[in-house]
């Protein structure tokens, strides 16, 4: 079965979609402006999924916030968001996740950065911060920082 989506620039409606879905799907709820999104509509105009390029102020950019609504998930939107988002955007592009979905972003080509002296400020005191916070999971999820050139 073919599912039918379509990618558009988030307009100021979808606001509170957006951050009903980061709420619902447990993502950082920080920096959030429904500006820098781009949501994934089914034929009926139901936001099934979003994502967004945001802006630091250490000049780095972040493909952040990529998420799809359950019931939608295993259908190549958070792909299609991803591959939308990147083509957006020249120059280097990072990213935070749980590290069990670095293989997801590893087929757009980013790459783990191991050292914390290779990312940029921001990253950095994320990655520093969740590591303070955080004790050894006893399932081994860590916080990943991941870069494409």
């Amino acid at each position: 079965m073919t599912v039918a989506f379509r990618l558009r620039p988030a307009i100021r409606e979808d606001a509170e979609a957006i951050r009903a879905l980061i709420r619902s799907t447990k993502l950082n709820p920080m920096g959030v402006s429904w500006q820098n999104f781009v949501v994934a509509v089914s034929s009926d105009d139901e936001i099934v999924g979003i994502g967004q390029l945001r802006p630091h102020r250490d000049g780095s950019m972040e493909l952040a916030s990529i998420a799809v609504k359950k019931k939608w998930r295993g259908q190549g939107i958070a792909s299609s968001i991803v591959e939308h988002l990147i083509a957006q955007h020249d120059g280097p592009l990072y990213l935070t996740c749980a590290s069990p979905m670095e293989s997801f972003y590893i087929p757009f080509r980013f790459e783990k950065v191991t050292d914390s002296k290779q990312m940029p400020p921001y990253f950095r005191r994320v990655w520093r911060l969740f590591r303070l916070l955080t004790t050894v999971r006893a399932d081994g999820v860590t916080l990943s920082v991941m870069k494409r050139d």
